[in-house]
């Protein structure tokens, strides 16, 4: 358990990129997120949001009724560059259903040490929405654990909406890279 690097990337997928949900900050950390997966040595993780049909019925579908991500469609799908880097590196892949994950949390306390020989890095979309949620569940199951946010590797649902969850990670004790 000692010495864990765990590298975790949230919802690359298109819908978040250049579908429903997309942004042009989206697209363009798509290449930093691959050089990253590629040249990361440790663990990787992954994590896909993921709907159904029934997702306008749902609390997040009344608030945001936008469909994206549902299981099995074109938008539900890990951008293919991203999705063959990580294929590289084996990387193990949490559906979610909503923001956070709280079987990606349990998976990396069952693995890595609460302590600062862990180190966790996160990237990917949208960094106001999923990648805080889950750097939170992190930081609530390691709360010693050194937990990375790779700012040039994400992407919120606005520039403003990211440096405000950037801000608020920091605040956390999250380091901000």
């Amino acid at each position: 358990m000692d010495g864990a690097k765990i590298l975790i990337i949230v919802d690359m997928q298109k819908d978040f990129i250049d579908g429903s949900l997309g942004t042009s900050e989206a697209v363009g950390i798509v290449d930093s997120v691959v050089q990253t997966i590629r040249d990361f040595d440790g663990e990787v993780l992954y994590t896909m949001d993921t709907h159904f049909e029934n997702y306008m019925d749902t609390l997040e579908g009344k608030k945001l009724p936008v469909m994206h991500c549902v299981k099995g469609t074109a938008g539900w799908q890990t951008e293919p560059r991203v999705m063959e880097t990580l294929a590289e590196k084996s990387a193990r892949c949490f559906e979610k259903r909503t923001f956070g994950s709280y079987e990606l949390a349990e998976y990396v306390g069952s693995v890595a040490a609460d302590d600062a020989s862990t180190e966790i890095t996160l990237a990917g979309l949208c960094t106001d929405i999923c990648v805080a949620s889950n750097a939170i569940l992190l930081r609530a199951k390691l709360p010693n654990a050194v937990i990375r946010v790779l700012s040039g590797c994400c992407a919120g649902v606005t520039p403003q909406s990211h440096q405000a969850a950037l801000t608020t990670l920091s605040m956390c004790q999250m380091d901000i890279c």
